[in-house]
């Protein structure tokens, strides 16, 4: 199964595109999909989802307390539905193309998640992870050292907030799935199919609203699915922060950027529980998701098991991920990803040693700072790994 040449990730731009035909060769047989396999897993977990949904609602009239006991494992089946709309994303999931925007877009209904936005600013993810001068949209914020250090005291204040672990987790999923889903404004306008999502999403979630009202009633149903979509959140974008924020992570200035080192080096292994893996659609196998996205969930184990090559990356259990919540700052320096604490002291000024003053324009948050990079590369991020499984 392996190619006779190993892939090497950490090839020069010359090199590139010979290390990007080797990592093609070594993951093409898992790339395409199986139309058998793909379709029980979506019935099976779909029907699981609908029985969890209806118990929580039978368990109303007995206890509250049973019903969020129940919220537990019918959040874990969403979280399920979500990774098949992830692989619909990637154009993974069905041969089809259209099979797999259908199926995405009423996915995204139960998920809250416009289909066809989610997908353009995902793929932007995968295109851009890991590069310091493409950042902020599709990705979790993350700042320099040094960019730390020049903000503003209002500004670091706002970077805390964002990245403590109470407001990512809690009121995370109350402003990702019910705010900014709703009302995407970072979305240019120009991104006409992906407003239409938007827009498609926002009525087929009014209209279950009024069905709800018309039949089970809207506050059972309020009951039932806020606790289920607010677990389903905090656990989805804890996945999505864990696989990329650790502490030997790979972060890189644009030139030097390298698509291969920022999925092996940068994506971790989350060596989950089996049963963990089966509700999170193997997303724990992240750095070969990352190399070849266009890799059924379902084939992600195989593949791992199959190529050695595949193994010499950070590897984190559900325990070692805990230490993740301690990262705050790439610090460029030491090369890692540290806490506020940890951070190295600032710059001295080559005359006395003073720590250097940051000038006037660098005093502005991270969002002004990098709001014209980010506007700039917006239309032309998915390109950039052309042929090498991001979409």
């Amino acid at each position: 199964m392996n190619p006779t040449a190993k892939p090497d990730p950490t090839a020069r731009p010359r090199d590139a595109a010979a290390a990007a035909r080797s990592w093609n060769r070594l993951l093409e047989p898992y790339r395409r999909p199986q139309l058998a396999r793909s379709l029980f897993q979506l019935v099976s977990t779909a029907v699981l989802f609908a029985a969890g949904l209806a118990t929580m609602l039978w368990s109303l009239d007995l206890s509250y307390a049973l019903t969020l006991a129940l919220a537990v494992p019918t959040a874990g089946l969403l979280v399920r539905l979500f990774i098949i709309q992830h692989d619909c994303g990637h154009g993974s999931f069905f041969s089809s193309r259209r099979a797999n925007s259908a199926v995405g877009s009423v996915l995204g209904v139960l998920i809250l998640t416009p289909f066809h936005y989610w997908r353009r600013t995902h793929a932007i993810h995968h295109a851009t992870h890991g590069d310091l001068g493409r950042r902020d949209l599709g990705d979790v914020m993350t700042l320099t050292v040094d960019e730390y250090r020049d903000l503003s005291r209002a500004g670091r204040l706002g970077y805390r907030l964002y990245r403590n672990l109470f407001v990512m987790l809690v009121l995370g999923p109350i402003y990702q799935f019910g705010i900014k889903h709703r009302f995407p404004f970072d979305a240019p306008r120009g991104w006409r199919r992906e407003w239409a999502s938007v827009i498609w999403t926002d009525a087929a979630l009014a209209a279950v609203l009024v069905a709800a009202g018309q039949t089970i009633g809207l506050g059972r149903l309020l009951l039932v699915y806020v606790p289920v979509m607010l677990v389903a959140g905090a656990a989805g974008i804890w996945l999505f922060y864990v696989q990329h924020q650790f502490e030997d992570t790979y972060w890189e200035q644009s030139p030097e950027w390298s698509f291969h080192r920022a999925g092996l080096e940068g994506s971790s292994f989350y060596d989950l529980p089996r049963v963990l893996h089966w509700f999170t659609g193997n997303i724990g196998y992240h750095h070969i998701h990352h190399l070849a996205s266009q890799i059924p969930n379902y084939r992600l184990r195989r593949c791992f098991e199959e190529n050695p090559e595949l193994h010499q990356v950070t590897r984190l259990t559900l325990r070692e991920s805990l230490k993740c919540a301690r990262y705050k700052l790439w610090d460029e320096g030491q090369g890692r990803l540290v806490g506020f604490r940890g951070r190295a002291p600032a710059r001295a000024a080559e005359s006395g040693g003073a720590p250097a003053a940051a000038t006037p324009s660098a005093r502005r948050t991270f969002k002004l700072r990098h709001r014209s990079s980010v506007r700039a590369g917006r239309d032309r991020a998915p390109s950039r790994a052309a042929g090498t499984g991001a979409e």
